[in-house]
């Protein structure tokens, strides 16, 4: 018997994206969606990508509830906690795709959120799982807090040096840009399309809502304190994210030693792939994929160290690190469904 699979915010770029990817998995069937704003209205007519394909009728996130086993929600923050309470009382799994667990200190969640806390007890049963980085075993699991797309790349990025302590912890500048994707369905204005093609800013510059989640899981890995600058820049694409980190190395490592660490780093790691000595990183490498791509590069004038990491932000910064997520917590292979072929160009 599948696992039912429902999803509450569906009709966003998150949420459609879990659709396109759970239904190549052959251990789930999808039980339900739930939008707010479209309730009562099929699936396919807001997609008609999916048209012949799945045409499921939009419901109210408590049928979601009462009819899965393990439910997605990829909705703002401020609103999942809820969920996440009736899910948990039910015995259900749920992974929150937005950013209310996120951040273990209810003070950063206040400063950068401007909320509160619901259900403080909730935060603590809550697991954040960057699934590569993972030290606790997620078998068994009921509250996944799916980390954010930049703090993905920058994490899964760093992780390496970080861990064997090569670099000065307070050197690291990170410059991301993202694709339009990133900011959700919703229309704004710098993501209207006169505004953003042919178009390439900064924006919320030292102040992006992702720079506490970044800092405490450097930190976590790192076992101190660790502050950074981080200046996210919006791409005139649809999807990918693309980080350049630079940072100071402590000793006069080589290149070659250092991508040697990278590579044994994350040898078992399938998601991971360490790019050959002089090779350019690029999004189009990773696109519709799970996979982070990672360059390594050293400046030997300055002795910094250069990493550009790549994912696709609506797969392995989203939808697709959600059901990896979700296979580690069900025990089915960590693969399952997002096994993914990028496409050439």
């Amino acid at each position: 018997m599948k696992t039912k699979v429902g999803i509450i915010g569906a009709t966003g770029y998150a949420g459609v994206e879990l659709i396109r990817l759970l239904l190549s998995h052959s251990k789930v069937e999808i039980s339900s969606l739930c939008s707010v704003s479209f309730e009562g209205q099929n699936i396919s007519d807001i997609y008609p990508s999916l048209k012949g394909i799945i045409e499921d009728k939009l419901v109210s996130a408590k049928e979601v509830i009462e009819k899965s086993d393990v439910i997605f929600a990829s909705i703002p923050h401020g609103h999942s906690e809820e969920f996440a309470r009736e899910c948990i009382e039910n015995g259900k799994l749920f992974i929150d795709l937005g950013a209310d667990f996120r951040l273990s200190n209810e003070s950063d969640y206040k400063e950068w959120y401007g909320l509160n806390y619901a259900y403080p007890n909730l935060h603590k049963q809550a697991i954040y799982s960057i699934p590569e980085l993972s030290k606790k075993d997620l078998k068994g699991q009921k509250l996944i807090a799916n980390p954010g797309c930049y703090p993905t790349s920058v994490s899964l990025g760093l992780y390496p040096v970080l861990k064997e302590k090569l670099i000065d912890k307070n050197s690291i500048i990170i410059d991301s840009k993202s694709g339009v994707t990133g900011a959700g369905r919703g229309l704004t204005l710098n993501t209207h399309f006169p505004e953003n093609n042919e178009a390439f800013s900064a924006y919320k510059i030292c102040s992006h809502r992702h720079t506490p989640e970044i800092e405490e899981m450097l930190s976590l890995i790192y076992g101190e304190d660790i502050k950074v600058t981080f200046v996210p820049h919006l791409l005139p694409i649809n999807r990918g994210i693309l980080s350049t980190i630079y940072c100071n190395l402590i000793d006069n490592v080589s290149l070659d030693e250092i991508i040697s660490i990278y590579k044994n780093c994350y040898k078992d790691k399938n998601f991971i792939r360490i790019m050959e000595k002089g090779k350019e990183n690029n999004v189009k490498y990773v696109k519709f994929s799970n996979y982070c791509n990672i360059a390594v590069n050293k400046d030997e004038r300055t002795n910094r160290l250069v990493i550009v990491s790549c994912i696709d932000n609506m797969v392995k910064g989203a939808a697709g690190q959600a059901i990896q997520n979700m296979n580690l917590c069900l025990g089915f292979n960590e693969s399952e469904g997002i096994d993914i072929v990028p496409p050439a160009f």
